[in-house]
């Protein structure tokens, strides 16, 4: 079975795995046991192989592995979501391909019924992530109050 890496590098020639492991790790500022693991808990898809199976990375992988550390390390998200949010992506990506191809109307409008299913799904994770970053700052903000009134007591105590 050709999965849709493997035809889209097959009709784009420069999306042939050219990067060692070292390189992608050099790159993304992963290392290769990240790269190993993201592979094996399947964040990223299985990479090619040469002969004597070491992985190869394409470009296409580069940027992923660029997506899912930002992800994780800009916006905090857990691998658990970010794989949620990429499978999102991916099939979104494969409803778009079939809405193209698509002449019939009460299909195109499911197809597009499942891609909003899809946006509302990742919409929910990323306010998820908001409230709980506001209910940090917001906590944060009250010990800033807090200590502020301290400092106050202290110092009328002092005059």
């Amino acid at each position: 079975m050709t999965t849709n890496r493997q035809a889209q590098r097959q009709d784009s020639p420069e999306e042939l795995p050219c990067h060692t492991i070292e390189q992608v790790a050099q790159r993304t500022g992963l290392t290769k046991r990240t790269l190993r693991y993201y592979e094996e808990v399947g964040l990223l898809p299985p990479t090619d192989r040469t002969g004597g199976n070491y992985r190869r990375y394409s470009e296409e992988d580069v940027k992923l592995l660029q997506q899912i550390k930002e992800l994780r390390d800009l916006l905090g998200f857990s691998l658990n979501d970010i794989r949620k949010l990429l499978y999102a992506e991916s099939e979104r990506g494969q409803i778009k391909r079939a809405y193209r191809q698509e002449t019939e109307d009460g299909a195109r409008l499911a197809q597009l019924e499942r891609a909003d299913e899809l946006i509302r799904g990742q919409i929910q994770l990323i306010e998820q992530k908001l409230n709980g970053l506001e209910q940090m700052r917001s906590s944060l903000l009250a010990r800033l109050a807090h200590h502020e009134q301290t400092r106050q007591e202290i110092q009328q105590r002092n005059i």
